[in-house]
């Protein structure tokens, strides 16, 4: 009589992208927590610039369902394969390229001219869709990075007042790498910004996000104030 083989009960573990993702989220939690605010207050973004097919999926796995692409053709890839999660733009985009995503983003993080915003409208009339954006605002001053300076967002939500086919949800900026608290006071700047903005009549606009931080300091953006934070390192690894 031939022994029949043992059944393997079916393995539990849990990949290193699905133990950093979770790690990642609770460090979200608790500095919403700190904030003032519930967990599902802060949407996490994890960010694939690099990353291969297999761990997006692990991380579709753990849980995660934003996604952002710096990239246009990147996202343009990325989107096609997974379409059921949100994915985001968070890169520099050239006028050129936004046909290409305009209507598969759920969000552009990256408007950062009026220019550009001129032709994401044209672009989403054509479409027949309403694309929703955050201005990007050049907080620190560097010259290393785009974005509108803090005086001129309040002429860039007048444009985009006007343009039915554009709705501005919100800012984001990018502050120096280094230090998590040096990064502490631009966080708050924005948020300023955003406070002190909240109150023209725009036709609706509500400027309910605010997207900053990344990796080495979400936390701290989060205590400021962040609405969306953009983590890729801290969960796929360096």
């Amino acid at each position: 009589m031939r022994m029949r083989r043992p059944i393997r009960a079916r393995s539990n573990h849990v990949t290193p992208i699905a133990s950093r993702f979770e790690l990642v989220r609770r460090q979200v939690h608790d500095a919403a927590d700190v904030s003032g605010r519930g967990p599902d207050d802060v949407t996490l973004v994890v960010v694939t610039k690099t990353v291969g097919i297999s761990e997006i999926r692990m991380a579709i796995d753990a849980g995660a369902r934003d996604f952002g692409e710096n990239r246009v053709q990147e996202f343009i890839g990325k989107y096609g394969l997974f379409p059921d999660v949100s994915w985001h733009f968070i890169g520099s985009l050239q006028t050129n390229k936004v046909k290409d995503i305009i209507g598969r983003a759920c969000l552009i993080h990256s408007v950062d001219s009026s220019h550009l915003l001129a032709e994401i409208s044209k672009r989403a009339e054509q479409a027949d869709v309403i694309q929703p954006v955050l201005l990007q605002v050049n907080v620190s001053g560097e010259g290393t990075k785009h974005g509108f300076g803090c005086h001129d967002v309040r002429e860039a939500l007048v444009q985009a007042s006007s343009m039915p086919h554009v709705e501005v949800r919100g800012l984001m900026t990018m502050a120096p790498f280094g230090r998590p608290e040096d990064a502490r006071p631009v966080f708050r700047e924005l948020y300023e910004l955003r406070e002190s903005l909240m109150g023209m009549p725009l036709n609706g606009v509500e400027l309910t996000e605010l997207s900053m931080g990344m990796s080495n300091d979400f936390r701290v953006a989060v205590e400021e104030g962040a609405t969306i934070v953009r983590v890729g390192g801290a969960i796929f690894g360096k």
